[in-house]
């Protein structure tokens, strides 16, 4: 499908305005999207929170009106992410590091990230630094084309290089969400 980027714009606009339940959807989303620019000066906690109930409600009558939809995609995300993880990409694994280096910067120059947060964060991106530049070592010494999968995949200390890193990261996210939740509720209800 080569469409160009005006011919796709158009596309959705004639979407939009094809059927009843679009226009309806449209409306909505706009009427959304007004009422919180409104609320930026107020900050009403009443309308925030009646913002926050009318969006899980548009998930949950997605959830319930499309359910063998959703169930399929669920189940496609999950394969893709299993697949992933046992079978690892180097376009993501390069996307992972580049990732890592703007929040390298970004602890780099934050003053709001405690002490702690910075060496925690520091220590995870230097080993997934560490990792990286062996992954690149090890296919450079090797001749391991990085395009190749299956060559890819016969070096065991590669594709485990690649993993422990991908593991790394996951644990890495999963503290700095439980970290900053923590914060936002010790801020919020101390």
């Amino acid at each position: 499908m080569n469409l160009s980027l005006l011919e796709k714009v158009g596309m959705i606009f004639k979407y939009i305005f094809s059927s009843f339940l679009s226009i309806e959807m449209f409306i909505l989303s706009l009427l959304l999207f007004i009422i919180l620019i409104f609320n930026l000066k107020r900050k009403n906690q009443i309308v925030q929170l009646i913002i926050i109930g009318i969006y899980i409600g548009f998930v949950v009558g997605i959830l319930i009106s499309y359910t063998t939809y959703v169930s399929t995609s669920v189940d496609s995300f999950v394969k893709e992410v299993m697949n992933y993880i046992y079978f690892p990409s180097t376009v993501v694994y390069f996307f992972i590091i580049v990732f890592v280096t703007f929040m390298i910067l970004y602890t780099l120059f934050s003053r709001r990230l405690s002490t702690f947060k910075k060496i925690f964060n520091y220590s995870f991106f230097s080993l997934l630094y560490f990792f990286f530049m062996s992954f690149i070592a090890l296919a450079s010494a090797d001749g391991v084309d990085l395009m190749d999968i299956t060559k890819l995949y016969e070096n065991e200390i590669i594709l485990s290089l690649v993993q422990i890193s991908n593991f790394i990261l996951l644990i890495w996210i999963l503290y700095t969400c439980f970290y900053h939740l923590y914060i936002y509720l010790k801020k919020n209800y101390d």
